[in-house]
């Protein structure tokens, strides 16, 4: 048995058997955590039905979004290690142990991601981790291929962990200032992992801790307009808070390139209108996050050549 101390955070929204299914597999789990929070982003109350002997419940006022919500479990949660995990996540019952072994022997890692499985489609990979291309795109990579045909489910360094299901040291995440609300929900978690990058800290991927995933269940999908105005006006806020020194201005075309091509795309997809607000918004958010890069970059340690490492090329 492991000695080392770890909270679970769920943020709950919407669908209450997806969320009992994922408690019972953290039920199950060969390596407990010492908690289960629940943050209720719902107003309905229906997570009154929920053992508190079991599972703490906290009740945020309405939905504060992802990112809030995990800040909200974070605030509360008293243990080294932090695993966070979307109530539309299933974990093997190895998971957890695997991942609190995987940050004992890695101390240098601050966050942990694992494979993820589409759960309606176990043989194909829902994400093995998020990867960033200078431009300021960042994927789920491997998402879509089929498990048994991908050779990246080694343990090896990733660009950042998925939030839907990863593990965090708890002093890291705290120092780095949790995730950033301005985002609400989509990218959030590449900003953090960027934030810990910047740091110092590394993040890896443990291919033997393995979740099966839904994905998007509470936001009507990944192309949902939900989901498409805040993943494409957070890539901008991503990219201007953490592209760091003279690789900022260095791979700014090709970022707005980027954001030129995301508009084409979206537009071709029938969510043009959509693909304009977001921009705007992140335009008109560019200051506000300015002075943020301004207290991430004054404190960054990794160097501009261990940033360029960490990069994906693949597009």
């Amino acid at each position: 048995m492991l000695s080392m101390s770890s909270n679970v955070v769920v943020v709950y929204r919407t669908g209450i058997n997806v969320l009992l299914s994922c408690l019972r597999c953290l039920e199950k789990q060969s390596t407990p955590p010492e908690r289960i929070i629940v943050v209720d982003n719902s107003d309905r109350g229906e997570l009154c039905c929920l053992d508190a002997s079991r599972v703490q419940v906290l009740r945020a006022s309405g939905n504060i979004g992802f990112a809030a919500g995990n800040n909200l479990g974070l605030a509360n949660a008293n243990s080294e290690f932090i695993a966070l995990l979307n109530p539309d996540a299933f974990p093997e019952p190895d998971w957890l142990g695997n991942l609190l072994k995987a940050a004992k022997a890695n101390p240098r890692c601050a966050a942990f991601g694992n494979v993820q499985l589409l759960d309606k489609n176990p043989e194909l990979l829902d994400g093995i981790g998020d990867s960033y291309h200078p431009s300021g795109i960042f994927r789920r990579e491997g998402h879509g291929r089929r498990r048994d045909e991908y050779s990246e489910l080694h343990s090896r360094e990733i660009f950042s962990p998925c939030a839907a299901a990863a593990l965090y040291r708890r002093d890291a995440l705290v120092a780095a200032g949790g995730f950033d609300e301005d985002f609400f929900c989509y990218g959030e978690d590449v900003d953090l992992g960027f934030r810990l990058r910047l740091a110092g800290w590394k993040s890896m991927l443990v291919p033997d801790a393995v979740v099966r995933h839904v994905g998007s269940a509470s936001s009507g999908g990944q192309r949902s307009e939900f989901a498409s105005y805040h993943g494409h006006r957070n890539m901008v806020w991503v990219y201007v808070k953490n592209m760091p020194g003279f690789l900022f201005w260095f791979f700014l075309p090709l970022h707005i390139l980027a954001n030129i091509a995301s508009i084409i795309v979206l537009t071709l997809r029938g969510q043009g209108k959509i693909a304009w607000r977001a921009k705007r918004d992140a335009i008109k958010g560019i200051p506000a996050m300015w002075k943020k890069r301004q207290a991430i970059q004054s404190k960054r340690v990794a160097s501009i050549k261990d940033i360029w490492r960490a990069f994906s090329w693949r597009l």
